[in-house]
């Protein structure tokens, strides 16, 4: 695999993205791989390689760089009220979609400035955790370039957020796949319902689907609450969709 960490120039300074591609053969429909609110780690380092060892450029930024630099935390990030949480959740609170947006439009200028990386055209994105409405909002802001979007436990999909995805699901001309988790807080079932309904309506593309007994964070390997066979058919699900579109 080739990997490196790039600077990618936003309207707001430079966001460090790790890339990771196949060494060989010509260059693969890139994806862009949105991180969970804890932010970026080995943990997701290795979920890009197995992407890219099927075929894809995978870029996954740092959102957190606004903040500054030193926006990556220890283990202790996931246990409530320590110090490395404390700090995530002061950068967490501050996140909104628009910005985000922007990021995306900027990734998109960095590949299309890299053709030697990645196939130009048709763009997949994916998101966790907080960046799962990212993903489909930004399926939403641009449609005529993202084919396929996917989001796994996003967090209060159905919000008054501004750009929120549920207010713009029939924008959406790629495929949407939404996952859920059936014990997920952050993303109740009365919620998913509404979203269910929401999503039929618009027509959107795709489908939504609610994995049983498992909780929000079920694909992460280093999680307590990882569950492997739930797990693993996240992975089947992404890279079929990716697959399909790309």
């Amino acid at each position: 695999m080739i990997e490196e960490t790039l600077d990618i120039a936003t309207n707001d300074g430079a966001m460090e993205t790790f890339i990771c591609r196949p060494e060989r053969g010509d260059p693969c429909p890139p994806v862009l791989f949105l991180m969970d609110a804890p932010g970026i780690r080995e943990e997701l380092h290795d979920m890009a390689r197995r992407l890219a060892t099927s075929g894809y450029c995978v870029l996954l930024p740092n959102l957190y760089y606004r903040a500054g630099r030193d926006t990556k935390f220890g283990p202790d990030v996931l246990v409530k009220e320590s110090d490395d949480w404390t700090r995530m959740r002061a950068i967490r609170t501050e996140m909104t979609i628009p910005p985000v947006m922007d990021d995306i439009a900027a990734m998109f200028a960095f590949l299309d400035d890299h053709p030697e990386m990645a196939r130009p055209g048709n763009v997949g994105v994916h998101g966790y955790c907080m960046a799962g409405p990212y993903a489909l909002a930004a399926a939403a802001r641009y449609p005529d370039r993202i084919a396929a979007a996917a989001s796994f436990y996003g967090t209060w999909i159905v919000s008054d957020a501004e750009e929120s995805p549920h207010l713009n699901l029939a924008k959406i001309k790629g495929e949407a796949y939404i996952s859920c988790a059936e014990i997920d807080d952050l993303a109740p079932l009365p919620m998913v319902a509404e979203l269910q309904e929401l999503f039929d309506a618009a027509g959107t593309r795709g489908e939504l689907e609610i994995h049983p007994g498992v909780h929000h964070g079920f694909a992460f390997p280093g999680r307590k609450i990882y569950d492997k066979p739930a797990g693993e058919r996240h992975w089947e699900r992404l890279l079929s969709l990716y697959a399909r579109n790309l």
